[in-house]
């Protein structure tokens, strides 16, 4: 990150960094996404991004969530719709709720403040919100926490 760029602070009520995400917002749940706060927000922001991913898949980094547009706040609401919906790693606009096959694996839940919108069509890739916010990016901020089906949690808790 450019030394230009604050770091934002991103957190949850729902789960701590590191910690593990409830099951509401999994497929074994409501499949919503979780509520999002963001501190130090840089001054001049006029949009936000999102992209949610799990680099432990096994085929590879499963793009979770992308949605763009956000208006510029302090906070992204649990099952949201405000902003516009790019397509997630399974071709489907919106939030593909976490679901890993086998194991605890990580989500990372990305935050970018933007000087401007990027105006990109509903159903943008993430490649091309990438692409449309790279000149554009003030602030960013991760949030990880961890999902894995129940049985395996109590596996790795009781070793």
């Amino acid at each position: 990150m450019p030394a230009s760029q604050q770091t934002l602070v991103v957190s949850s009520p729902e789960f701590v960094e590191d910690g593990l995400i409830p099951a509401k917002y999994t497929c074994q749940g409501e499949g919503i996404n979780p509520p999002l706060d963001i501190d130090n927000v840089p001054e001049g922001t006029r949009s936000m991004v999102v992209i949610a991913e799990d680099p432990d898949a096994p085929s590879g980094t499963i793009t979770h969530w992308v949605l763009y547009d956000i208006l510029a706040g302090n906070s992204i609401d649990e099952n949201t719709d405000d902003g516009v919906k790019g397509i997630n790693s399974k071709g489907r606009m919106g939030y593909l709720p976490i679901c890993p096959p086998s194991g605890i694996h990580r989500y990372f839940f990305h935050i970018f403040a933007l000087d401007s919108s990027i105006n990109l069509r509903p159903g943008a890739d993430r490649p091309a919100v990438e692409k449309a916010m790279a000149d554009h990016i003030l602030g960013a901020g991760t949030l990880m926490g961890r999902y894995g089906k129940p049985e395996e949690i109590q596996e790795a808790i009781d070793k």
